[in-house]
Formats: C-alpha cells, sequence, structure tokens
C-alpha cells in the first residue's frame, strides 16, 4: 500500500523546491519575454522588461556576421558573461524569447544553488528551525525573484555564498578556486579576500589570495592574448564610468543610469565619461571607505562562521558604498547574505528597505523620468535624491548592525 504525503513541514527541503522553482516558472511562462516589430525598431515586452537581456541580446546578434566580443569590438563585462551570452545565443538559434527564456532558466539554477546554500549555512550556524526559515524567507523575498528574470546577478550571488561556504569549512584551495570563478564574471567577489586574512590562518589566508589572484589573472590574460585591440579598454570599461545613483553622483550632477556608448568599435568609447567628471575622487573615496574597513577589521572580536559572513557582507556593502555606482541588481548579492547575518525581524526590514528604495531609484523614478538623452528631468530630481539617500542609508545602518555584532565575542 502507498504511504500517504508527508504532511508540510519548514524544513522539507522538497516543498520548498518545489515552491521556489514552480513560481518563477510560472511567471516566466505567464510573461513570456519578446521583441516586438515597433516605430522601425523592436520594443520589448515579458518579464524581462527593465532588465538586460535585451542589452545583451543585442551584443550577441554581432554573432550573426561573424563578430566576437573582445577580439571585433569592446564588453564591459570579465569573459564569463560574455561566454554565456553567447553560448545561449547560438543554442536560441538568434530568437530573443528563446534566448531570454534559457538564460532565465539557467539562472534560475544558480538561484536555486543560492537557496541551498544559504538555507545550509543557515541551519549550521542557527540550527533548525532557524536556518529552515531563513531559506523560507528568501524563497518569498520579491527582489530577488523579480531581478533573476533582469540581469546576471544571481551567478555573483551564487559564487559569493559559495566562497563563503568554503571560508567557514574552510576550505582554503575551493575558496579561492570559487572566488576566481566570481571575480571572472565580476570583480566584487575578490573583496572577499579580506574575509580570508581575517578568519583563516596565515597560511590558509595566503593560499586563498594566491589561487583567486593567479586564477583571476590567467583568466583575464587570456583576453588579453584573445583581443590586443579591445580586451584592455573591455576590462577597464566599468572603472571609466562617471557616477550614478548614488550620493556621489548626486555631488556630482550626474542624473543618469551607468549605460556606455552604443560605438562598441571605437576603443575610445570604453573609457568616454557620460556625465560629469567626480568632484571627490575615487583615490579620496578609497582613503575615507577603506579607513572605516581598516578599523572594523582590526577590532573585530567575533571569529566564528557568523562573524565570517557578517565581516564578508560588510566588506560587501564598503566596497558599494565607495563605488562611484550603483545598480538595483546589486541588491541581490546583499539580501542572502544580511538575511544570513542578521537572521531576525530587523533583517527582513533592511532587505524589504533596501529594495524598495532601489526599485523606487530604477525602475520607478528613471524610466518615467528620463528625457530622450536618458538624464532625469530636473523635476523629478528631489524624489530620486531622496530615494538614494535613503538606500545609501540602509547600507550604512545595516554595516554599523554588522559592525556591533563583530564587536561581540562568540560564546562557545
Amino acid at each position: 500500500m502507498k504511504e500517504p504525503s508527508s504532511p508540510l513541514s519548514l524544513t522539507d527541503t522538497r516543498l520548498l523546491l518545489y515552491l521556489f522553482v514552480g513560481l518563477r516558472l510560472l511567471i516566466l511562462i505567464a510573461h513570456q519575454p519578446n521583441l516586438i516589430p515597433f516605430n522601425g525598431g523592436t520594443l520589448e515586452r515579458g518579464i524581462t522588461v527593465y532588465g538586460d537581456f535585451a542589452y545583451h541580446f543585442g551584443i550577441a546578434e554581432y554573432a550573426r556576421i561573424g563578430l566576437l566580443p573582445y577580439r571585433d569590438f569592446w564588453y564591459e563585462y570579465p569573459p564569463l558573461i560574455p561566454i554565456l551570452s553567447g553560448g545561449v545565443y547560438a543554442l536560441s538559434g538568434g530568437n530573443f524569447t528563446a534566448y531570454a527564456n534559457l538564460l532565465a532558466v539557467i539562472f534560475l539554477l544558480f538561484d536555486v544553488g543560492s537557496l541551498m546554500l544559504l538555507r545550509g549555512m543557515g541551519r549550521s550556524l542557527y540550527g533548525s528551525p532557524q536556518g529552515d526559515l531563513i531559506g523560507w524567507v528568501y524563497a518569498f523575498m520579491p527582489a530577488p525573484l523579480i531581478l533573476g528574470f533582469w540581469n546576471f546577478e544571481s551567478v555573483v550571488t551564487f559564487w559569493v555564498l559559495l566562497s563563503l561556504r568554503f571560508l567557514i569549512a574552510p576550505k582554503a584551495m575551493l575558496a579561492g578556486g570559487v572566488i576566481a570563478l566570481g571575480a571572472l564574471t565580476k570583480f566584487l567577489p575578490l573583496a572577499l579576500i579580506a574575509s580570508a586574512w581575517r578568519f583563516l590562518p596565515r597560511l590558509g589566508a595566503f593560499r586563498v589570495t594566491v589561487i583567486s589572484l593567479v586564477f583571476t589573472a590567467l583568466g583575464l590574460s587570456a583576453v588579453l592574448w584573445f583581443a590586443p585591440r579591445y580586451g584592455g579598454v573591455s576590462l577597464t570599461a566599468q572603472f571609466n564610468k562617471a557616477s550614478f545613483q548614488t550620493v556621489w553622483a548626486l555631488i556630482d550632477g550626474n542624473y543618469i543610469t551607468g549605460t556606455f556608448s552604443n560605438d562598441r568599435f571605437d576603443p575610445a568609447q570604453a573609457s568616454a565619461l557620460r556625465g560629469n567628471p567626480a568632484v571627490i575622487p575615487a583615490w579620496l573615496r578609497l582613503i575615507i571607505v577603506g579607513g572605516v574597513g581598516g578599523l572594523i577589521y582590526l577590532t573585530t572580536r567575533r571569529r566564528d562562521g557568523r562573524g565570517l559572513i557578517a565581516f564578508g557582507t560588510v566588506t560587501l556593502i564598503l566596497v558599494y558604498l565607495w563605488s562611484s555606482g550603483w545598480s538595483t541588481q546589486w541588491q541581490a548579492t546583499l539580501i542572502p547574505l544580511i538575511l544570513l547575518a542578521l537572521p531576525d525581524r530587523n533583517g527582513v526590514m533592511l532587505v524589504l528597505a533596501l529594495s524598495a528604495f532601489s526599485f523606487v531609484e530604477y525602475p520607478l523614478i528613471f524610466v518615467r523620468g528620463v528625457d530622450t538623452a536618458g538624464v532625469l528631468q530636473p523635476a523629478f530630481v528631489p524624489l530620486f535624491s531622496l530615494a538614494v539617500v535613503a538606500r545609501t542609508g540602509v547600507l550604512v545602518i545595516t554595516a554599523l548592525l554588522l559592525y556591533l555584532s563583530l564587536r561581540t565575542e562568540a560564546h562557545p
């Protein structure tokens, strides 16, 4: 006789996965991505609207005429994203709907990996049922769901969580290798090297540093060897943008998003400044934020797994606060870390506030308030500025709470 189905339980891994994956797949099915002809161009429809899928698809289309990123034109991301996008484009046969669906499913796989890592680390650090609840809360957070259909940040999130998992283990060689994979997707995970030096023995920290930097350097060197003309400007393009969507951008008078020139065949356009120059230069911001980071590093008392998560999270927040720009999708990496480092009502409220102010910035204000040149109209500037300051305040408050937890000795 067939056994009856198990009763509903927060500890049921399969139930969590059924709902997590089912919700996202049903939304994708109901709101199919599509490009339709409009006024001589195309208009995007479906769940990917406001995201970057159509942007990456447009660049991948250069393959139709035999052009490859880095070799024949510049592309502002490290190599794993162009490789992934190009491979998906080839499999989709150049059809945007197929491309977007396949890319969304791939990102969903990374999301599932992040969910399992988050839940597993939550159980390890806090036990059950609190660790299980962290997974459930993340599963139904709105921002990760939305951003999974917008950008590749879910890939970065997975590498960051897996890196922290190996640092906690500790498995220095694996941590270094995963940090390198993260850096070849987006440079941000390299900041986790600081966590290795704070929490691992010196030999382990040295191994993490060497492995992550060597493999990252090998990947980037391959790009430079493959594309001597466009490789260098591609890898440095993100560092040459004018400020956008930060308090630094408000000081500079830049009411823009972090877009690039459409001319991808002129290497000079990769570093062309689309906005006002910085009033407060990057090196001075680095001294300020780096000084805060150094203080946190030297005064950290908590040296257990919870401390490592908190330290890694506050490190990434400091990088975002130092950065001249901010993009809405960047919260996707912070959300699981905040829930893991602050597993209480305050952590949930901080995550919701971060998401609310970020989405008010973009797309609510920006999509409706920009002119034909992509600059925010004066009437929208006060509300936009308020949202930027409020979102920055949430990051500062989160960093402060994490620092206070790091100042507390861990009890055996």
